[in-house]
């Protein structure tokens, strides 16, 4: 696959055929999906992002959805998770209010989260990426950075090539597709993949990175946020080049430590590699609700279904948890975040939400709440997770009991078993 000298490297994306000229068509197919690049077979490090991860799945699983806006979030008072690029173009973005995604867009089709089946198709095209490189560093359940340097003799081809295999495979065989980023460093393989969604392929190389980045906002540059973006605006930088005209030393003098990411960055250094794993650092689950809850006795079957839910995805995942966290939003919209550390790890529910109620008590002062949400941090390895209580003998029955619960549940489905807490609750969570 060695390109002629003095000829632009390039392939159909499609059918894969060698590109030797500056046609826009495939020569082969007729395809206009063609990446060109100098450096096309040179690079080696990949981001590659699900597109519109969620929906997709939803598209995917229900055709009568194909042509139709759809958002994935909560109901009327939560947020959007996500949204197909139909939605988009009417203004929908992730994380807006779902009343205003819905007066943007009236005539979305809104599916609630389904988090058991978008980890199960995440799951899947991860291993799909183990195939091509032991070098997967996942950032979320729909992305990941790939390292594939030294592959291409066990592919047969350069990794470019071997991207644009693995897009194809997981459209084919899974059904959603995914956006490719092709370069030298991370931060700009990341960048590279946002760039043509969805079905995107594309490449920055090293001899065009400062030219690249040149005009684009300060934004881009990942840990410059919109606070950030307005104190370097009141210090009149708006764009990459700026950045690149000016010292690392002054810009560090003027910003700390994020000035000499401000300097590098813009200049398309990156020193990242990719690492194996980078696990998550928390597990939660939170709800919104439709109507303010302030009464303790309505919160606690919440927070109990929450615990369960975060018991779960610890259990699936091999993980243990050394601390409870607690999230509350009051209606106001300030956020209330308390923690606790345990004395062992654990992967329980009733451990999570003993812990959880506790801190609950504490907090419930009248006060009204439009969210609430628990979690775990300092993740570990479950072996030394929740060890029997030679003191709290009830403890341990609960402990023996849930595991009893589990069983049942993995067998007959998760609504088999419920406890006291849960049975006939009325949820009011959107």
């Amino acid at each position: 696959m060695t390109p002629t000298p003095d000829k632009t490297p390039g392939f159909c994306r499609d059918c894969l055929a060698e590109q030797k000229d500056e046609a826009r068509r495939c020569m082969a197919c007729g395809s206009p999906r063609l990446v060109r690049h100098k450096e096309l077979y040179d690079l080696t490090l990949a981001h590659i992002d699900c597109d519109s991860f969620y929906a997709a799945v939803e598209k995917r699983d229900n055709p009568e959805l194909a042509d139709k806006p759809v958002i994935i979030g909560g109901g009327t008072r939560g947020v959007v998770s996500t949204a197909c690029y139909i939605a988009r173009i009417h203004g929908v973005r992730s994380a807006m209010p779902m009343f205003k995604a819905l007066e943007a867009c009236p005539q979305a089709v809104v599916i609630r989260p389904d988090m058991e089946k978008y980890v199960k198709v995440g799951r899947e095209v991860r291993t799909m990426m183990q195939e091509l490189t032991p070098l997967v560093q996942p950032l979320s359940i729909d992305e990941a950075f790939l390292e594939l340097g030294g592959t291409q003799r066990l592919h047969h081809d350069p990794p470019a090539r071997t991207l644009a295999k693995f897009a194809r495979r997981v459209e084919r065989e899974i059904g959603i597709t995914v956006s490719v980023g092709l370069s030298y460093c991370k931060f700009l393989a990341k960048v590279a993949s946002d760039l043509q969604k969805p079905r995107g392929f594309s490449v920055i190389g090293r001899e065009e990175a400062v030219e690249f980045l040149a005009p684009r906002p300060v934004t881009t540059i990942w840990g410059v946020g919109k606070a950030f973006a307005a104190t370097l605006e009141a210090d009149g930088i708006r764009t990459i080049g700026q950045l690149q005209t000016m010292e690392e030393t002054d810009l560090m003098r003027r910003y700390g430590s994020i000035g000499q990411r401000l300097a590098r960055l813009s200049r398309g250094i990156d020193d990242r590699e990719v690492h194996l794993n980078d696990a998550a650092k928390s597990v939660s689950s939170e709800t919104t609700f439709f109507d303010d809850i302030s009464r303790y006795d309505e919160l606690v079957p919440i927070l109990r279904s929450l615990s369960e839910k975060v018991s779960w995805r610890l259990k699936k995942s091999g993980i243990a948890g050394n601390t409870v966290v607690l999230k509350m939003k009051t209606a106001d919209f300030k956020s209330r975040t308390r923690n606790r550390k345990l004395e062992d790890p654990t992967q329980l529910a009733d451990r999570i939400f003993r812990t959880g109620i506790e801190l609950l008590e504490k907090e419930t002062d009248g006060t009204k709440f439009r969210l609430i949400g628990i979690g775990v941090t300092d993740l570990c390895d479950p072996a030394r997770a929740d060890p029997p209580d030679l003191i709290d003998q009830q403890s341990t029955r609960r402990a023996a009991a849930e595991t009893a619960m589990d069983k049942l549940r993995e067998k007959f489905g998760k609504k088999t078993v419920e406890t006291g807490y849960t049975f006939g609750s009325g949820r009011r969570d959107g």
